[in-house]
């Protein structure tokens, strides 16, 4: 067992759905997977293991923001030889291009925390999703009927309450569709274990019109972008 993560080896899979609710992991365990069955309650934390189409895989809940998502994503790719992590999780809306319930796929990764600043000696380090998820997801969705995505950049804040929103204003003008919490530590760690990571995320909130869904649209919906992870993270065409 790993310090957060209270499972045995082998009880989870080599693709693990990440969101950050762990309710939204039982609901998505429950909802989608066969035979799916708890390896872990740490801290209220819950992950699963269950098949999709006969494929095993895993569902873990992360938490918010950063640094609580890198312990568990640390945990998943060193002590349980994760192959792929894929965030299925909310976002807001930052552009009128971008329509709530729509789903962001997240080619990288902007931020303002200063955990890479840190990593990397003050330089700028550019996070980016898997090429090979991105594509899968980007070609799952396209066989999806009403479902709407998007490729793009988002923003991974570090302050849900931000004291500071007219900063975003740049972001947009250069391209940021959503704001989120923890695409940008995800792809990083990713890179640093050689791993797969995408942040797959469902608009819930639109920072421009004030549309917003409620709580437990946020934890018990938002199926396309699941059905869109799956179908991605145990794609055969991945190496």
């Amino acid at each position: 067992m790993s310090t957060h993560i209270g499972a045995d080896p082998g009880q989870i899979a080599p693709t693990v759905l990440f969101p950050g609710d762990p309710l939204r992991a039982k609901w998505i365990a429950e909802t989608f997977l066969d035979d799916a069955t708890c390896y872990s309650q740490v801290r209220g934390m819950l992950g699963f293991t269950g098949t999709w189409n006969g494929t095993p895989v895993s569902v873990q809940g992360s938490g918010m923001g950063q640094p609580s998502m890198a312990i568990y994503a640390n945990e998943l790719f060193r002590d349980y030889d994760v192959q792929s992590l894929i965030r299925v999780g909310s976002c807001g809306a930052l552009t009128e291009k971008v329509a709530i319930r729509d789903v962001v796929l997240a080619s990288g990764a902007c931020t303002d925390s200063s955990k890479n600043t840190h990593r990397f000696s003050g330089y700028d380090y550019a996070p980016v999703a898997d090429f090979g998820l991105l594509r899968a997801a980007h070609d799952a969705a396209a066989e999806m009927d009403g479902v709407t995505t998007h490729v793009g950049l988002i923003f991974s804040s570090d302050s849900f309450y931000s004291p500071r929103p007219e900063l975003m204003k740049a972001q947009v003008e250069h391209g940021v569709l959503a704001v989120e919490m923890e695409a940008s530590a995800l792809y990083t760690l990713a890179a640093q274990y050689g791993r797969r990571a995408l942040a797959i995320c469902t608009v819930s909130d639109h920072i421009v019109t004030g549309e917003e869904t409620t709580a437990q649209e946020r934890e018990q919906t938002f199926a396309a972008m699941v059905e869109i992870a799956l179908r991605a993270g145990l794609s055969p065409h991945l190496a």
